[in-house]
Protein backbone atom coordinates (compact mmCIF):
# COMPACT_ATOMS: atom_id res chain seq x y z
CA UNK A 1 0.00 0.00 0.00
CA UNK A 2 1.62 3.03 -0.71
CA UNK A 3 1.72 6.38 1.75
CA UNK A 4 -1.35 8.13 0.43
CA UNK A 5 -3.34 5.24 0.51
CA UNK A 6 -1.89 4.65 4.05
CA UNK A 7 -2.78 7.67 4.91
CA UNK A 8 -6.23 7.89 3.86
CA UNK A 9 -6.78 4.64 5.57
CA UNK A 10 -5.62 6.01 8.90
CA UNK A 11 -7.61 9.10 8.25
CA UNK A 12 -10.80 6.63 8.09
CA UNK A 13 -10.41 4.36 10.12
CA UNK A 14 -8.39 5.87 13.34
CA UNK A 15 -5.86 8.27 13.50
CA UNK A 16 -1.64 7.57 14.52
CA UNK A 17 -0.87 9.12 17.91
CA UNK A 18 1.58 11.51 16.17
CA UNK A 19 -1.06 13.83 15.11
CA UNK A 20 -2.76 15.17 17.88
CA UNK A 21 0.81 15.05 19.88
CA UNK A 22 0.62 18.51 22.24
CA UNK A 23 3.26 20.16 23.59
CA UNK A 24 3.15 23.06 26.00
CA UNK A 25 5.41 25.68 27.65
CA UNK A 26 4.45 27.69 30.74
CA UNK A 27 6.39 29.95 32.82
CA UNK A 28 7.03 29.54 36.37
CA UNK A 29 5.96 32.46 38.32
CA UNK A 30 6.01 33.76 41.60
CA UNK A 31 2.32 33.32 42.18
CA UNK A 32 2.53 29.99 40.91
CA UNK A 33 4.33 28.92 43.53
CA UNK A 34 4.38 27.72 47.79
CA UNK A 35 6.60 29.57 50.11
CA UNK A 36 9.67 27.32 49.22
CA UNK A 37 9.71 28.72 45.55
CA UNK A 38 8.36 25.97 43.82
CA UNK A 39 5.56 25.48 41.59
CA UNK A 40 2.30 24.31 43.57
CA UNK A 41 1.43 20.62 42.53
CA UNK A 42 -2.16 21.74 42.15
CA UNK A 43 -1.27 24.49 39.46
CA UNK A 44 1.19 22.34 37.45
CA UNK A 45 -2.30 19.39 37.66
CA UNK A 46 -4.18 22.33 36.20
CA UNK A 47 -1.45 22.66 33.41
CA UNK A 48 -1.25 18.90 32.92
CA UNK A 49 -5.08 18.69 32.21
CA UNK A 50 -4.97 21.69 29.74
CA UNK A 51 -2.37 19.71 27.67
CA UNK A 52 -4.25 16.22 28.06
CA UNK A 53 -7.60 17.87 26.95
CA UNK A 54 -5.94 19.55 24.00
CA UNK A 55 -4.45 16.34 22.50
CA UNK A 56 -7.74 14.43 22.86
CA UNK A 57 -9.53 17.17 21.80
CA UNK A 58 -6.99 17.28 18.40
CA UNK A 59 -7.73 13.35 18.45
CA UNK A 60 -11.48 13.41 18.76
CA UNK A 61 -12.76 16.55 17.17
CA UNK A 62 -15.02 16.72 19.90
CA UNK A 63 -15.01 18.42 23.38
CA UNK A 64 -13.72 16.52 25.84
CA UNK A 65 -14.21 16.35 29.61
CA UNK A 66 -11.56 15.11 32.61
CA UNK A 67 -13.11 11.53 33.44
CA UNK A 68 -9.94 9.98 35.48
CA UNK A 69 -6.30 10.70 36.46
CA UNK A 70 -4.72 7.03 37.36
CA UNK A 71 -1.35 8.91 38.74
CA UNK A 72 0.65 11.64 39.02
CA UNK A 73 4.11 11.23 40.13
CA UNK A 74 6.33 14.17 41.57
CA UNK A 75 9.90 13.42 40.99
CA UNK A 76 11.82 16.61 41.28
CA UNK A 77 10.38 20.08 41.96
CA UNK A 78 10.23 23.09 39.38
CA UNK A 79 11.14 26.12 40.98
CA UNK A 80 10.37 29.82 39.97
CA UNK A 81 12.03 30.98 36.54
CA UNK A 82 12.07 28.07 35.15
CA UNK A 83 10.02 26.49 32.02
CA UNK A 84 7.60 23.85 32.10
CA UNK A 85 7.93 21.91 29.47
CA UNK A 86 4.32 19.48 28.76
CA UNK A 87 4.30 16.92 26.18
CA UNK A 88 0.78 14.88 25.74
CA UNK A 89 -0.02 11.96 23.68
CA UNK A 90 -2.38 9.90 23.22
CA UNK A 91 -1.92 6.50 24.47
CA UNK A 92 -5.51 4.36 24.17
CA UNK A 93 -8.89 4.67 22.95
CA UNK A 94 -12.37 3.16 23.96
CA UNK A 95 -15.56 3.62 22.10
CA UNK A 96 -15.77 7.14 23.64
CA UNK A 97 -12.91 7.35 26.22
CA UNK A 98 -9.35 8.08 25.73
CA UNK A 99 -5.93 8.07 27.63
CA UNK A 100 -3.20 10.75 27.29
CA UNK A 101 0.14 10.14 28.69
CA UNK A 102 1.82 14.00 29.97
CA UNK A 103 5.19 14.10 30.41
CA UNK A 104 6.41 17.35 32.41
CA UNK A 105 10.28 18.22 32.25
CA UNK A 106 11.44 21.60 34.17
CA UNK A 107 13.87 23.68 31.76
CA UNK A 108 16.54 26.19 33.83
CA UNK A 109 16.79 29.02 31.02
CA UNK A 110 20.17 30.26 32.95
CA UNK A 111 22.47 26.82 32.19
CA UNK A 112 19.79 25.36 29.97
CA UNK A 113 19.61 22.16 31.51
CA UNK A 114 16.25 20.36 31.10
CA UNK A 115 14.94 17.50 34.26
CA UNK A 116 12.40 15.40 34.05
CA UNK A 117 9.79 15.94 36.44
CA UNK A 118 6.53 13.89 36.20
CA UNK A 119 4.57 11.88 34.26
CA UNK A 120 0.04 12.03 34.40
CA UNK A 121 -2.32 9.29 32.82
CA UNK A 122 -5.62 10.70 32.54
CA UNK A 123 -8.86 9.68 30.77
CA UNK A 124 -10.65 11.91 28.91
CA UNK A 125 -14.11 11.15 27.25
CA UNK A 126 -15.90 12.94 23.91
CA UNK A 127 -18.88 14.97 23.80
CA UNK A 128 -21.29 15.69 21.35
CA UNK A 129 -23.02 18.98 21.31
CA UNK A 130 -25.88 18.09 23.92
CA UNK A 131 -22.86 17.38 26.50
CA UNK A 132 -23.23 12.99 25.86
CA UNK A 133 -20.36 10.99 25.27
CA UNK A 134 -19.46 10.60 21.31
CA UNK A 135 -17.82 8.05 19.85
CA UNK A 136 -13.99 8.48 19.01
CA UNK A 137 -11.63 7.63 16.05
CA UNK A 138 -9.29 4.71 17.19
CA UNK A 139 -5.95 5.39 17.70
CA UNK A 140 -3.77 3.34 15.91
CA UNK A 141 0.13 3.15 17.24
CA UNK A 142 2.61 2.86 14.64
CA UNK A 143 5.88 2.26 17.00
CA UNK A 144 6.38 -0.16 19.12
CA UNK A 145 6.85 1.80 22.06
CA UNK A 146 3.38 3.13 21.19
CA UNK A 147 2.04 -0.48 20.87
CA UNK A 148 3.74 -1.22 24.50
CA UNK A 149 2.00 2.23 26.07
CA UNK A 150 -1.76 0.66 24.25
CA UNK A 151 -1.25 -2.31 26.32
CA UNK A 152 -0.43 -0.35 29.31
CA UNK A 153 -2.71 2.05 29.45
CA UNK A 154 -5.85 -0.78 28.67
CA UNK A 155 -4.32 -2.67 31.69
CA UNK A 156 -4.64 0.71 33.63
CA UNK A 157 -8.23 1.10 32.55
CA UNK A 158 -8.84 -2.50 33.10
CA UNK A 159 -7.54 -2.21 37.12
CA UNK A 160 -9.60 1.20 37.30
CA UNK A 161 -12.43 -0.32 36.16
CA UNK A 162 -12.19 -2.95 38.66
CA UNK A 163 -11.85 -0.53 41.68
CA UNK A 164 -14.60 1.16 40.67
CA UNK A 165 -16.83 -1.81 40.94
CA UNK A 166 -15.43 -2.21 44.15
Amino acid sequence: MDDVMQREFHVREGKVPSVSTVEMTELVLPNDTNLLGNLLGGRLMHWIDIAGAMAASRHSNSTVATVALDSLDFRHPIRVGELVILKAKLTWTGRTSMEVTVNVYAENTKNGNVIFTNTAFITFVALDDNGEPAPVPSLIPETEGEKKDFIEAELRRNRRLRRKDT
